[in-house]
């Protein structure tokens, strides 16, 4: 057998995977004629597989059956940028909650999921949970107010949090009162189970907490704008007692 080097390892574990996930039936014994390398090779192919979270199951002895485990399906959910968003964001979100049911596998999650992301998205995404802030449940005269929110509008105000660009809004306040606002998005605050995002308006050239089930249309613009520290945040967050 020859003794296979990093390039056709690579290329081999890429193949490997998809037989795998195709669901033909394989041998340990056959898959390692077919590439020329040594049973033993491949079944540490599959060891390195299972350490990027492949489910396999594999038998013992001659044969060596390769299979994915029955009950898995995870693997095969595709994502979209939307769906990939948010759900880096609930990551962060309950990374910043450290409760003990959440922490299990947080970790290997999000460094599974940030392997799908380009450099900038992971420059972006690497700082996400220190832009989440977790406060206190809110008040029983706050959550009488509180509205449904919009899908679309929320998909909208995570994209451009995430990506740090400007967004033009309709907010409507406490009176009921309506006024066009472009904001920053800086940082989330979650008071259970109310959220607030704490933004730069551009048109009153001031910090404000915002309501997010009050943003009524929002439409995000091209204009980048760089993280200011939370501390610039003091008094939007004056009272409250966030991690």
């Amino acid at each position: 057998m020859k003794r296979s080097n990093t390039l056709e390892r690579i290329q081999r574990l890429d193949i490997l995977k998809a037989r795998i996930k195709s669901g033909d039936a394989m041998t340990v014994a056959l898959i390692a004629d077919e590439f020329k390398v040594s049973a033993r090779t491949i079944s540490r192919d599959i060891q390195i597989l299972r350490d990027q979270g492949l489910p396999i199951d594999a038998d013992r002895g001659r044969g060596g059956g390769i299979r994915l485990q029955q009950n898995w399906s995870v693997g095969r959910i595709k994502l979209n940028y939307t769906e990939a968003v948010d759900l880096m964001i609930s990551l962060a979100i309950a990374e910043q909650m450290q409760s003990p049911i959440f922490m299990a596998s947080l970790k290997s999650i999000r460094h599974k999921l940030m392997a799908s992301f380009s450099a900038d998205m992971k420059h972006k995404v690497t700082g996400l949970k220190e832009r989440i802030r977790i406060g206190q449940g809110v008040s029983s005269m706050v959550l009488a107010t509180l509205e449904s929110n919009n899908v679309q509008l929320v998909e909208q105000l995570h994209q451009a949090f995430l990506m740090q660009t400007a967004c033009e809004i309709q907010y409507q306040d406490q009176a009921g009162t309506l006024t066009k606002r472009i904001i920053q998005p800086h940082y989330l605050l979650l008071n259970f189970p109310v959220w607030y995002v704490l933004v730069w308006d551009e048109l009153r050239q001031d910090v404000r907490t915002l309501r997010c089930d009050r943003i009524k249309q929002l439409n995000v613009l091209d204009d980048e704008f760089k993280l200011f520290p939370l501390s610039r945040f003091e008094a939007c967050l004056e009272g409250v007692d966030a991690i």
